[in-house]
């Protein structure tokens, strides 16, 4: 890809300019090809000097979460090693479902800058404009499927550990899958799973972060939505942080949850999960499908359980919704 070739080009000369004549010579194609690929390399967000008899210079890299970005300096050993992004899309759920046959396409994201019909936990609607990252991830994990349970809250935990490290926020974690900041939610993990004769055959993991975007734009749509507690944004409109290395930071604490949960080290997990929740220690209401579900949170079992104490009796509950 040409324009790549002359990203790279730019980047590894980032101190010195380098004539539109010096990249031709270089790198085999026209000058024309170089000025459109500088253009085009514009328009992607990367802030490029050009001065007359001197030629072009990099002085500023892109915030968008572009392929090549993703991968340069990824510290994965296969999570995120495929990229695919789009300005705009309907669900990246959606398209990484079109992925899963394709063995090639193990760990690949899926990153969209826009989705027009992004999707929640339990069939809602995930508002997601741009300044979010919203992604999802082609996984086929070697877990037994009796830890499956425990994939979201593995997956929350290393969002929180990440944001911590890049950002250098405290996140919190809201049962079973939210991360929340000063107790408003700042991201939500969903999970669509395919199994086949007891075993998994794949997991897509959808992520939402609301990295730096205009929390009354969201609440506007979802304030009357039973779940409702409030929207935060992680970057302020004022702050300037890299969204590239947020992802790159959680794809890598990802795999290490993965091969944590393969080796079966579940009380780490729910130990590190359990230092950062807002939900264990406060008496919440769970609405499940059976109904409502209220007490004291006193912790979560190997399995991803919400452990509830309510009269002297405890109630465990895998899947619902906490207030």
């Amino acid at each position: 890809m040409g324009l790549v070739r002359v990203l790279s080009f730019l980047k590894s000369h980032s101190s010195e300019y380098l004539s539109g004549q010096d990249l031709s010579d270089v790198l085999k194609i026209s000058r024309v090809a170089v000025w459109k690929h500088i253009n085009r390399i514009r328009s992607l967000g990367y802030k490029i000097e050009s001065k007359q008899k001197l030629g072009y210079k990099l002085v500023k890299n892109t915030e968008l979460l572009l392929p090549w970005e993703i991968i340069d300096g990824i510290k994965t050993r296969k999570i995120g090693r495929r990229s695919y992004y789009f300005d705009s899309i309907d669900s990246t759920q959606a398209f990484a479902k079109t992925l899963t046959t394709n063995p090639k396409e193990n760990g690949a994201i899926i990153i969209a800058q826009k989705q027009t019909s992004g999707k929640g936990r339990m069939k809602r609607k995930w508002i997601s404009p741009p300044g979010g990252i919203w992604f999802s991830i082609v996984l086929k994990p070697e877990i037994d499927v009796s830890l499956i349970t425990l994939f979201p809250i593995a997956a929350s935990l290393a969002l929180a550990i990440s944001i911590e490290k890049t950002l250098k926020k405290k996140p919190e974690l809201k049962w079973p899958n939210d991360i929340t900041l000063r107790g408003k939610k700042a991201a939500g993990i969903l999970i669509d799973l395919s199994m086949e004769s007891n075993s998994i055959e794949n997991l897509i993991l959808g992520v939402g972060i609301n990295f730096k975007i205009n929390p009354r734009n969201i609440e506007k749509s979802i304030k009357n939505t039973g779940n409702y507690y409030g929207v935060a944004t992680l970057v302020k409109k004022n702050e300037n942080s890299n969204p590239i290395k947020l992802v790159q930071s959680f794809l890598f604490e990802l795999e290490k949850m993965m091969d944590s949960l393969e080796q079966r080290k579940i009380r780490e997990i729910i130990k590190n999960w359990t230092k950062k929740s807002f939900t264990i220690g406060k008496y919440v209401k769970v609405l499940t499908s059976d109904g409502i579900v209220q007490g004291k949170a006193l912790r979560i079992d190997n399995d991803g359980a919400l452990v509830i104490s309510q009269n002297k009796k405890t109630t465990r509950v895998l899947v619902g919704d906490v207030t």
